[in-house]
């Protein structure tokens, strides 16, 4: 059986074909019609990715994603909804979600987010400390980003946050956990040297426009590369 999938649906008809159509490319789907249900079976089982609906009676899906990542901080969260406003988007990954699809939409584009978010949160080697980043090859073991017009030495902040970012791809990666994750603690000063390190980094990497550290306000980051 494939990944393992927690679909939460208040909508039946919505939820059966979501299920059946994962189901047939292989994954192993659980079903619930609720938050609270969800929530339950998310405690007693384990699962490689959630879907979840937004709006749903007992517990909607941003709560649920808030109680999911207060015992989970790995596993993606992709919400299902209706709303479209940017608002809606930042109370989303505030609450801890990695993604949006937007109703309607089409099986294809489910099957292809999924297969995105599996693939990022395979398990990789312990011992995997160079990363390709465009044109530029990151080295953390030996603090040093290269490009074909040289070689930059980062100190060791800039060296972890840069892994951080760079083991969380294309994900948003909060502001609090590099905080905690480097420096040990989450208080508003470690947080204004966080944006000179983000600063920073954009210089480094500023050889290749494809690469993008976007910032999500009052959220935190996500380290975005344009395929050209």
């Amino acid at each position: 059986m494939g990944a393992r999938i927690l679909l939460v649906e208040d909508d039946p008809g919505l939820g059966f074909v979501i299920k059946d159509n994962l189901s047939v490319k292989g994954y192993d789907v659980t079903l619930c019609v609720n938050g609270e249900e969800g929530q339950k079976v998310f405690d007693q089982k384990a699962f490689d990715l959630c879907i979840f609906d937004v709006m749903m009676p007992k517990k909607d899906g941003f709560s649920l994603a808030q109680t999911v990542r207060e015992k989970n901080q790995q596993i993606p969260i992709l919400f299902v909804t209706a709303k479209s406003m940017l608002e809606d988007k930042i109370t989303g990954f505030k609450a801890g979600g990695d993604d949006y699809i937007i109703k309607p939409f089409s099986m294809e584009e489910l099957f292809l987010r999924v297969e995105v978010f599996l693939r990022r949160t395979a398990p990789t080697p312990a011992t995997e400390d160079v990363f390709s980043l465009g044109k530029y090859t990151f080295d953390h073991s030996n603090l040093k980003l290269v490009h074909d017009k040289g070689s930059k030495t980062l100190t060791q902040k800039e060296t972890d946050v840069l892994k951080l970012l760079c083991l969380h791809k294309d994900r948003v990666l909060k502001r609090e956990d590099i905080l905690k994750s480097v420096w040990g603690e989450d208080d508003y000063f470690m947080g204004r040297s966080l944006d000179v390190f983000i600063s920073k980094l954009r210089k480094y990497l500023k050889e290749d426009s494809s690469i993008e550290i976007a910032n999500y306000h009052g959220v935190g980051f996500r380290l975005e590369i344009k395929e050209g």
